[in-house]
């Protein structure tokens, strides 16, 4: 089954008048314009392609080629290398990239002085920040799901503080693309990342540093006095949550001070087996389904 992104679906109806030529364009209204997918083949290409270039040569691609483009962060290294990168391109504004920051309200207080800082150092740049539904601060978060939830329901936890209010950012800012800050160098089950992935709500997501190590990242950092999380000068390399992140030792994996402890590496947002991403997904089926009901509801009356 083919994914959304650059490869015109053809079997969308056209309007009367573009019957004519054959052909949409961009000018054409938007009920006649198709959907843009990957094909699996397209999407094995690309990544053949996009392995072998540096992280800006991505970065300009996807900015030339993916409509709907944000950049998700929890200001981690690779991040704001992502975001430096962009800033030094000369990206007119209807190109910019905006930042996605989901404040889960457990975030350590350097990571939120982190965003202060960034808002300085970057001023063109939109930061959307989105927070658990129908909470502001981290009491108010407590009152309505309880003490501890990361410990009680930890799925729950995921789905409330960052699946929810990311599907949320999506939709509201009708993001179709998505720059990550994962690389293959983090481990577990990053260790086999793609370059350019496309998930099961149809949602495609850019790896740009997927190569660099760690040791890069850093490198880059120094080089470019980048503005970066100071627990990073404390023993941390990967920061989460204030109550799942810890320092790790010389030799351990990079992101080994996440959920230490459990077998647990990725939050609901990169873990598809999580029982609230399965609901997401089913969610996502019925909604194309019903998008294909309707498109060829379409196609007959056009007949």
């Amino acid at each position: 089954m083919s994914s959304r992104s650059s490869l015109v679906k053809s079997a969308d109806a056209m309007s009367v008048h573009e019957t004519e030529s054959g052909y949409v364009s961009g000018s054409s209204s938007d009920s006649t314009l198709p959907e843009i997918y990957f094909t699996k083949p397209h999407l094995a290409f690309l990544n053949r392609q996009l392995q072998f270039l540096e992280p800006q040569d991505i970065l300009r691609w996807c900015i030339t080629s993916l409509p709907g483009l944000f950049q998700t962060t929890a200001f981690g290294l690779t991040g704001l290398v992502t975001l430096d990168m962009l800033s030094k391109m000369k990206i007119p504004r209807p190109q910019l990239v905006d930042l996605i920051f989901l404040d889960t309200l457990h975030h350590f207080p350097e990571t939120l002085a982190l965003v202060d800082r960034i808002r300085s150092r970057y001023p063109l740049v939109n930061i959307h920040i989105y927070k658990p539904e129908g909470v502001e601060t981290s009491d108010e978060f407590v009152r309505k799901h309880g003490e501890r939830l990361w410990e009680a329901n930890d799925e729950l936890y995921d789905w409330v503080a960052k699946v929810e209010p990311a599907q949320r950012a999506y939709r509201e800012l009708q993001v179709a693309a998505v720059l990550t800050g994962r690389r293959r160098s983090q481990g577990g089950k990053r260790g086999d990342l793609d370059v350019i992935e496309v998930d099961e709500s149809g949602m495609i997501k850019v790896n740009p540093l997927a190569n660099w190590s760690f040791q890069q990242v850093q490198d880059y950092v120094k080089l470019n006095d980048v503005p970066y999380n100071e627990l990073l000068d404390r023993g941390y390399k990967s920061v989460g949550d204030w109550h799942s992140t810890q320092p790790i030792k010389a030799g351990e994996d990079e992101r080994a001070g996440r959920w230490k402890g459990q077998q647990k590496t990725e939050c609901g947002i990169h873990n598809p087996k999580s029982k609230y991403a399965q609901y997401l997904r089913e969610q996502e089926r019925k909604k194309q389904e019903e998008a294909l009901h309707k498109a060829l509801d379409s196609l007959e009356v056009s007949g």
